[in-house]
């Protein structure tokens, strides 16, 4: 098995920080939806600001806030404003590679959605691993 990437918001604004409450990330529900996060699933984020690697779990928010805040020890790591990148992932075989689609969901600073794509892996007769980037319609 190896771990791989299933599903990334990627350039998402931290909104707000919470040190008191008892951890995770609050996320709005509709980017939720759209990358493929699930209530409760652990998530890695990188800091695009401080370089700082992180994990803790999803929580919903209010639906249509875009908001991004951190909560618990988390809230520590990374300041309103500070792009980040949340990702899921998966565990698979490497013969699986080609069934997956990660969805990748890119944003405006005001945490408008800017563009929605996903990751293939495909083969050719050159690589068994090709990689490409293609936009959702």
């Amino acid at each position: 098995m190896i771990k791989v990437l299933r599903a990334k918001l990627h350039g998402i604004r931290v909104t707000g920080g919470d040190l008191n409450y008892h951890g995770s990330i609050t996320l709005d529900p509709e980017h939720c939806r759209l990358a493929g996060f699930y209530p409760t699933e652990f998530v890695e984020i990188w800091s695009k600001a401080t370089g700082a690697r992180f994990s803790t779990y999803v929580i919903h928010g209010k639906p249509g806030s875009r908001c991004c805040i951190l909560n618990g020890a988390a809230a520590r790591l990374v300041a309103p404003g500070d792009e980040i990148i949340i990702a899921a992932s998966a565990f698979v075989q490497p013969n699986e590679l080609h069934a997956l689609r990660p969805k990748v969901v890119t944003f405006n600073p005001d945490n408008t959605v800017n563009e929605v794509l996903h990751y293939e892996v495909f083969e050719t007769a050159e690589d068994p691993f090709a990689f490409r980037i293609v936009p959702e319609d």
